[in-house]
């Protein structure tokens, strides 16, 4: 009897464990489908702790009911809500307050004015000029350059006439010029177009500059002109060098000053490089991404070539904006080449000279600075035996050279 009651009690228990999980599975279901997502009540506000702004209210989730509340018939308990501190937002520590401009030095009434005439490259060259000079009072900057402008296309802008306009007005005092980088075009004459570096076109172009120059000169105007850079596309590169060539010839006819800023960036093979040495020895960028005009850095390095030459004309009575020793001047080896290095040229001097010894590349050699080929001598006209016939002391004896007769019939006398 008492088995029996212990199976009906189990049985009990079963039935009523089956009944609470089909409870628990229907209110599961229920949930899901009355909502996408968990049911959520409001916090009440005074629980927020307030700091920078008003509080609004958080929604926090609602504790789900177990299966242990509908066995036991437990009501689900409101969870106690957590304090809940907004961020705190923070205003940026004030930035370190940059040093004040220097001020402008006011130029003297009757300073020096020198003005940049040409194209674009004449209006970086002007500004730095104007960051050169910025602390002498005697010398003042006036930048005269128009973009796009040249000698070819007159129509767009004349500087043969422009010039004269500003000689007759007395706008300056000395003139520097650089300007070529549009000029890669076709210049029409008597209604036919001739193309860039043609004899025709050769002829004009050098006339225009040589009257320019020639303007100048006899307005008794101290004239210096500034030759182009090396130019990166291939194309564009070879025309300006024969541009500046040209210029360069015209200029050094009309007797005016020449200033030869080729090879002074250069890389030290002879190509084209974006970079070299700033005046501080520093390596930084020295072009602009275009490949054609100069950076801030290249137009200073040009603007201090500039200021040596601008000495034979303009000695100044102020301080510099900046300073490079030059432990050299005023000695016998002023006009050795000096810092800042660059170029072709400077590197095969310095290194025929053994100043400089190269990590990257063989050294040049004497065999390839003279040899048969470049001193023009015909295989008929040499002979080896003109080694062993050149008389002790000359430059080809090479140490085997023959003694004078003289010295060679008394071996003994001196």
């Amino acid at each position: 009897m008492a088995a029996m009651q212990s199976k009906r009690r189990i049985w009990v228990i079963v039935v009523a464990v089956m009944a609470a999980l089909a409870l628990v599975a229907t209110d599961m279901m229920t949930t899901f489908a009355a909502a996408e997502d968990y049911p959520v009540t409001a916090v009440p506000a005074q629980v927020l702790v307030e700091r920078a702004e008003p509080a609004e209210p958080i929604l926090v989730a609602q504790r789900r009911r177990t299966l242990m509340d509908l066995l036991f018939g437990e009501e689900p308990q409101q969870q106690e809500q957590p304090v809940v501190e907004r961020p705190v937002k923070r205003k940026p520590a004030p930035q370190a307050a940059l040093p004040p401009a220097k001020p402008a030095i006011e130029k003297a009434p009757g300073a020096t004015r020198l003005a940049v005439f040409g194209d674009s490259m004449a209006v970086d060259l002007s500004k730095a000029l104007e960051r050169l000079y910025a602390e002498d009072p005697n010398i003042v900057i006036v930048g005269q350059g128009v973009g796009s402008s040249g000698f070819v296309r007159t129509d767009f802008f004349d500087w043969n006439k422009t010039i004269g306009e500003q000689i007759a007005a007395n706008s300056f005092d000395i003139a520097v010029v650089t300007i070529g980088i549009n000029d890669r075009q076709k210049l029409r004459l008597g209604g036919t177009s001739y193309g860039s570096l043609s004899p025709e076109w050769t002829v004009e172009y050098t006339a225009r500059v040589a009257n320019f120059v020639t303007q100048l000169r006899n307005a008794n105007k101290p004239t210096i002109w500034v030759g182009l850079p090396p130019m990166q596309a291939p194309n564009f590169a070879k025309t300006m060098a024969g541009i500046n060539e040209i210029q360069k010839l015209s200029v050094f006819s009309a007797g005016a000053e020449f200033l030869d800023i080729y090879e002074r960036f250069l890389s030290d093979e002879g190509a084209y490089t974006s970079f070299g040495p700033d005046l501080s020895g520093n390596r930084v960028r020295m072009r602009k991404d275009d490949g054609i005009h100069l950076s801030a850095a290249g137009a200073d390095k040009v603007a201090f070539f500039l200021s040596q030459t601008l000495r034979l004309y303009y000695r100044g009575g102020g301080g510099f904006g900046f300073e490079v020793a030059d432990p050299l001047l005023g000695t016998d080896a002023q006009l050795m080449v000096r810092p800042p290095y660059q170029g072709l040229g400077q590197m095969t001097l310095l290194e025929v000279a053994g100043a400089v010894i190269s990590l990257t590349h063989a050294q040049r050699r004497a065999m390839d600075l003279v040899t048969a080929e470049t001193a023009q001598i015909s295989p008929a006209g040499f002979d080896m035996s003109m080694l062993i016939d050149a008389p002790v002391g000359r430059v080809d004896a090479f140490g085997v050279g023959k003694r004078p007769a003289a010295e060679s019939a008394n071996p003994g006398g001196r």
